[in-house]
């Protein structure tokens, strides 16, 4: 059955697009959302071409339930595969890609029984809870696992090296341009 593409999808495809690479050799193909020039240095804001995703371990005290993300590459490679077939029956092909884990597909309606609010504490940061859909969950060696999705899009900034190729830019380098970067976007917008 043939569908046309909707006219974001038309919209993707022609937009300009690079890969970013992790230290593993791993890549993450992402389209260009935004290149800003901060004096003679580009900058581009990146969102990842395939959707990303998150595994969270379900545990128990026996009173209150706790989601903790897995993001420890020994516990991805055990859970990799059931958590890849789970997904298949979706239709949803799972990636290990560079930065993050992703599925490419078309992912289900979202359902508001569906959601799980995620509400990070990190140390003087006061961070906005993140909305996820949940896809899928499974079992393994008697553990739940859950595989969602952000609501909000994962956006990379990077900087262009000498080279035309991106670098990711490091918590401390982004703090830095940040405050330009959000001048530069503003001052677009007006």
């Amino acid at each position: 059955m043939f569908s046309s593409p909707s006219p974001e999808e038309n919209d993707r495809s022609s937009a300009a697009s690079i890969t970013l690479t992790d230290e593993s050799g791993r890549s993450l193909p992402c389209y260009i959302e935004r290149s800003l020039f901060v004096g003679d240095r580009e900058y581009v804001l990146l969102l990842p071409v395939d959707s990303a995703i998150e595994i969270f371990a379900w545990y128990s005290d026996g009173e209150e339930e706790e989601a903790v993300p897995i993001e420890d590459e020994e516990t991805i490679d055990e859970i990799f595969s059931t958590a890849e077939a789970v997904l298949a029956e979706q239709n949803l092909i799972l990636k290990r890609t560079a930065f993050a884990l992703t599925v490419a597909g078309e992912l289900p309606s979202v359902e508001e029984s569906e959601l799980f609010t995620l509400e990070i504490e990190e140390e003087g940061a006061e961070l906005e809870p993140e909305q996820l859909q949940l896809l899928a969950t499974f079992y393994h060696e008697d553990r739940e696992y859950a595989i969602y999705t952000p609501l909000d899009p994962l956006l990379f900034f990077a900087k262009m090296n000498d080279s035309g190729q991106p670098e990711l830019l490091s918590q401390q380098e982004f703090s830095k341009v940040q405050p330009l970067l959000e001048e530069q976007l503003f001052d677009e917008m007006e």
